[in-house]
């Protein structure tokens, strides 16, 4: 059973291990156990606190193999993002030219760098070691964090971000960083993307305020902006499927696209419903997966002790459900408890991506130009 759990601090070693197959570009997750250790000692206060409207609290989640008493993966949230360190990316416009002597008629896209100082929540830390991902745990670990978002609205902003990792190279390369950032910083990407968790004054000092003109940079600089690594190509596919669309920023480093949706809008956060456990009934006795009557669902308690499985859950009869020992137990829930539950897919998952979310409000970043 796969139990998706707040972070403790005792699990810095096993983060530290998960943070070292990460490869580049996975910036909250450094290969720096005195980073992580701060990390977590964040998330520990966040949960403890709890406030009740977001003050940019960070809430880290592990994903447990709890037979093998192993954590495999992990999540997080931050409730809000600015503050004193702005959250920075660059927005993707267009402006556009025409010469009547020479016919010509062009748009030029610019990337203007832009900067939020009241910002959105943040989805991001996502990672699951490799020998775990298949049969439905990566969306799983991902899920799991909207169920406790859902349960708990208030202390998260009404917009959701998730910056998508960008191109880069199993060296550490980003064409993006070569074309750009690299001129004005004089350090490599790996070296920029690590000081981005430490400080990040040094891109208020260093970087250029002026727009940028794509045409102008080298064309495997071009071919990234906005493209993802081909790790993370199913975890946009995911987020697009919960209501997540472009929101025209990409990473200051490597290009990467930043995804956006409403919180309440997000379709998981829609569908969560909390219930009560009805009964609690051996495996065999739970319905099959593919019967109409049942589907696959992320299951959580209720309250600060915050557990979450992958299970099976139907109808007992007047608002409350049937459960498997074996969620029950890794749940550490009886008869008569209250648990909040959800798909794990979306019934309409084929519908056109572009549909997706349409319901998200124009420009609700509140982005602010530099000047």
């Amino acid at each position: 059973m796969l139990l998706i759990r707040p972070i403790a601090m005792t699990d810095l070693d096993a983060l530290s291990e998960l943070a070292t197959r990460t490869g580049f570009g996975l910036t909250t997750l450094p290969r720096d156990a005195e980073l992580l250790g701060e990390r977590i000692q964040e998330s520990l206060a966040s949960f403890d606190r709890m406030s009740r409207r977001p003050k940019g609290e960070t809430y880290l989640f592990v994903m447990e193999d709890a037979d093998a008493g192993k954590v495999v993966g992990t999540c997080g949230i931050v409730s809000k993002v600015g503050g004193f360190e702005p959250f920075y990316a660059y927005k993707i416009e267009s402006e556009h030219f025409r010469s009547e002597m020479l016919n010509v008629d062009k748009q030029v896209q610019t990337l203007h760098l832009v900067m939020d100082h009241n910002g959105p929540c943040e989805i991001g830390s996502l990672f699951l070691s490799p020998e775990y991902r298949k049969g439905g745990s990566g969306r799983l670990l991902s899920l799991s964090r909207f169920v406790f978002m859902a349960m708990h609205r208030q202390r998260f902003d009404p917009m959701v971000i998730a910056e998508m990792r960008g191109v880069i190279d199993d060296r550490g390369q980003s064409a993006f960083w070569d074309a750009v950032g690299k001129h004005f910083f004089d350090i490599d990407f790996p070296k920029a993307d690590y000081l981005s968790m430490v400080n990040k004054k040094f891109i208020a000092d260093l970087m250029p305020k002026h727009p940028i003109y794509t045409a102008i940079l080298p064309p495997a600089a071009q071919s990234v902006i906005g493209a993802v690594h081909d790790d993370t190509k199913p975890a946009l596919r995911m987020l697009q499927d919960e209501g997540f669309v472009l929101s025209g920023m990409v990473d200051i480093f490597e290009a990467g696209p930043v995804v956006q949706c409403a919180r309440d809008a997000i379709r998981i956060v829609r569908q969560c419903t909390t219930v009560v456990v009805g009964d609690i009934v051996d495996e065999s006795d739970m319905p099959r997966p593919d019967a109409p009557s049942a589907s696959r669902h992320v299951i959580a308690t209720i309250g600060k002790a915050f557990r979450a499985c992958g299970a099976d859950v139907t109808p007992a009869g007047a608002g409350t459900v049937k459960i498997s020992t074996a969620a029950a137990k890794a749940l550490g829930v009886q008869v008569g408890d209250k648990v909040a539950y959800a798909a794990l897919r979306p019934a309409d998952a084929n519908r056109p991506r572009e549909r997706a979310g349409s319901d998200v409000e124009s420009d609700p970043l509140r982005w602010q130009p530099m000047d």
